[in-house]
Parts: structure tokens; sequence; C-alpha cells
């Protein structure tokens, strides 16, 4: 479990990301960032920004629009024993490189006798945000999970992120590290000093006796909320961050579960096929006793840009808020909280990348 020890310094998540890659790259001469536009004023959202100025081109650079070349190229420096992070603004752009990341990175070291490691870590970015529409919303980390060989991770908040990408960069092993971009403004108390959260580390957010809601990414925000919801109605669930896919910490999950007896899982992704389907399926094989066990995530259809359908598309703190409920109370009445206390600060703030 991830602890936050260092309560006077408060520091937004793509801060935190910026910092842990300043510190990598200080710490090991190996590690290099590239991607497109990584060197641009704009820098990734801000998350490369001071990097270019700090290392020199050697270690930072952009690239052409070839990410699957690139994929290689990363590939390629990692079995050399370098330790590069590639950068993709979108995870959509992943899809332009599945052969490199699914047969290449994933499997030499397996193939190889391990002989040769893989220690890249590739970045790339999820989430609704202002009408990014079919091509730049997607959530496909579930497709990589599928792959032995490959690790995802997704921090909700500043100081996982931190922690997580060091340990992504020292690990000799691919890394698929998932940002949601309305996390970026989000804060949280954050050390200076360098540290790594582990892998396979769920953490209990919030404690509750009624119902356990696991958050992935950005939802681990919206259940929070939603669970102060639910207090209005004097339900009280327990919420937990995975924090990483895999290694998954389905133990913790399982024991919140059994304690509770319901367990709903809201994914940033569709639901067939997806991680909200592996960790109920990694609950109900584990548990002592019945759960009783819900999903919810994107609508079973690709994303609107039209700003009415896109809210609809995506689970929110209402809709979570009313999905618990219902697991708690199946043989009363529906309940809805009010909309205006379901707004979340950082979803007002937020204002795009550019």
């Amino acid at each position: 479990m991830s602890t936050q020890t260092d309560p006077g310094r408060v520091l937004t998540y793509v801060d935190a990301l910026r910092e842990a890659q300043a510190q990598e790259m200080a710490r090991d001469d190996n590690v290099f960032v590239f991607g497109l536009d990584v060197d641009d004023h704009r820098a990734i959202q801000g998350s490369t920004r001071g990097l270019l100025e700090a290392f020199g081109p050697d270690r930072v650079f952009t690239t052409p629009l070839s990410e699957d070349a690139m994929t290689g190229v990363a590939i390629g420096a990692a079995m050399a024993g370098m330790r590069p992070i590639h950068v993709h603004i979108r995870m959509d752009f992943l899809m332009l490189c599945m052969n490199q990341l699914v047969n290449m990175a994933a499997k030499s070291h397996y193939m190889y006798g391990g002989q040769v490691s893989v220690p890249m870590v590739v970045r790339c970015m999820i989430g609704k945000s202002w009408g990014q529409g079919a091509q730049h919303s997607q959530g496909l980390y579930s497709m990589l999970m599928h792959v032995p060989g490959l690790k995802v991770v997704a921090p909700s908040n500043a100081y996982d992120v931190k922690g997580c990408l060091a340990t992504a960069v020292r690990d000799n092993n691919p890394v698929i590290f998932v940002e949601h971009r309305l996390l970026y403004s989000t804060e949280a108390c954050v050390p200076e000093e360098s540290y790594t959260v582990p892998f396979g580390q769920a953490r209990t957010v919030r404690q509750g006796d009624a119902v356990t809601i696991v958050g992935v990414s950005n939802m681990l925000v919206e259940c929070l909320r939603a669970a102060e919801l639910l207090v209005e109605a004097g339900i009280e669930a327990e919420v937990i961050d995975p924090v990483s896919l895999v290694p998954l910490d389905i133990e913790t999950i399982t024991a919140s579960a059994g304690r509770t007896g319901r367990l709903l899982v809201v994914d940033n992704a569709w639901t067939n096929c997806g991680a909200s389907a592996e960790i109920v399926a990694g609950v109900v094989e584990r548990a002592s006793r019945p759960v009783m066990a819900r999903r919810m995530g994107y609508a079973p259809v690709t994303c609107p840009t039209t700003p009415v359908l896109e809210e609809a598309f995506y689970p929110n703190p209402v809709t979570i808020a009313m999905k618990a409920n219902e697991m708690v109370r199946p043989d009363m009445a529906a309940w809805q909280p009010d909309p205006e206390h379901a707004r979340l600060a950082h979803q007002t703030q937020f204002r795009g990348p550019f």
C-alpha cells in the first residue's frame, strides 16, 4: 500500500510527473524522453516542460509521426541498456505500435531465456475533456492487460504518479503508464525527494461497510465524490484505488468485498472484456461468501463529440451513487442525489491543454 508521508508540499499531478522524470534522468544517464512534441513549448500539456533545457537534445527529443517505428527504436535502445520513456499524447495512438509492444517488447525477456531485458516506459494519456470524440478518448489499457510481459499502471493522484513513474523507469520490463488528462491539475502532498510506489498494492482511500467501490484512474475521483453523495443517503462506501492493473492487488479488493458483500467496479473504458471484468472475476473466484457485483464504464457505443451525449457516455458521481444505492437497497424506490452536489472542482477548472 502506498503511503503519503510528507504533508508539507502540495504538487499538481502534472508537476509530480515532470519532477519524477527529471529525478530519474538525473539519477541515471541511460534514461531519456522522446515522442512527438515532447520538446515543444506546450510540452505534452506541460508534463515534459523544462526537461530539454535541463538535459539537452540528446536525451529529450521529438519524433516523426511514426509510432510503430519509434516504438522499435525504444525497444532497441532498451535492449542495448538504455531506459527510454516514450510519450504518446493519446493512448489511441498505441494502436499504431501494437505489433512492437505485443510481439517484441512484451515477449523478448521470456523468448530469450531472460538474457534480454526491455526496460522501457510507454507514457500515454486517456480521458474525456472537451469533445475529443471517437479516436481521442479511448481507454484501451485492457487490451494490453491481456498480454503477459506488460505491466499496466494507472495512478490517480500526484503522489502515486511520481512514485509509480520512478518504479516504472527502474523496472527491467516494459511498463504501460496510463495518465488521465483530467487528473493533471489535481493536487496532493508529494515529497520533494525521489521515492517509489510499488506495483501490485491497491490503496483503500475511504473506508465503509455497505459497498466496495473500485475506481480506475480518474474514476477513483468520481467514485470518491459518489461516496460523499451516498453519505447523504446514509450509506458508507469503501473506495479502493487499484493503482496498478498488472500486477493487480486482487486480495485487497476481495477482502473489502467480502466485508461489505457488494462490489461495484467503475472503469474508464467499456465494460466488455475490460479491466472491470477482470476485477470482478478475480473477486468472485476468491471470495469466501457470495458477493453482489456490478460494473460501470463507457456506454456501449463510440464516444460522441456532442457535449450532451459525451456527458451521458461516461459514468459520473450521480450515476455511480445511484448504482451503489440500488445495490445496497434493491427493494427501495430509486434515489438520485442532487446533481449540483456532484460537480468536481478539477472538472470546472480544466480548460484544455493549451
